[in-house]
């Protein structure tokens, strides 16, 4: 099971600009807090459009939807959050080769025997719940978690360097 299925949102409060918790994030972003923002924003389905943003110079995340059922964890963006200078989006797990791209090199490594069938799944839509039935065959579950959060952080750090986002612990 991927964690953009089961992802809980962000506690509200925690990111609330008006929120005396907020303090906290009054300095560079933790791994963390761009892991969960990230996370956030590749929310997927048919729950609507998840955003969210880093400001570049205070670490503060912004958060935004339309999915009316979480309407409580829309932060007010500021009115200069298209100013890029200071406010940059947590970018589509695709714009960091962490979608079909690492699928096949977990399949490459960690499943040889079965990289033809991976990679006919991702021919074709639909391919996720395909390949999440052959990881739990395969006992592999755990395995692809692990690879996913190691790739995906890696390219958050990676990400975050050339937006230069000051990354605290």
């Amino acid at each position: 099971m991927s964690s953009r299925e089961t992802i809980a949102p962000p506690d509200a409060a925690r990111f609330n600009p008006s929120s005396s918790s907020t303090q906290a994030n009054t300095m560079p972003a933790t791994m963390g807090n761009i892991t969960e923002a990230f996370e956030f924003a590749n929310t997927n389905g048919d729950l609507g459009e998840f955003r969210a943003f880093v400001c570049r110079q205070t670490g503060n995340i912004h958060y935004q939807t339309d999915f009316i059922d979480a309407a409580e964890l829309n932060d007010e963006l500021p009115e200069d959050i298209d100013d890029e200078d200071k406010y940059i989006a947590l970018p589509d797990k695709r714009e960091l080769g962490l979608g079909k791209p690492l699928v096949l090199d977990f399949a490459r490594e960690f499943l040889p025997n079965d990289f033809d069938e991976v990679r006919y799944f991702f021919s074709k839509r639909g391919a996720y719940p395909k390949f999440k039935a052959l990881l739990a065959r395969r006992g592999a579950i755990d395995r692809w978690h692990a690879f996913e959060a190691k790739a995906t952080e890696q390219a958050l750090r990676e990400w975050c360097v050339l937006n230069e986002i000051e990354i605290v612990g």
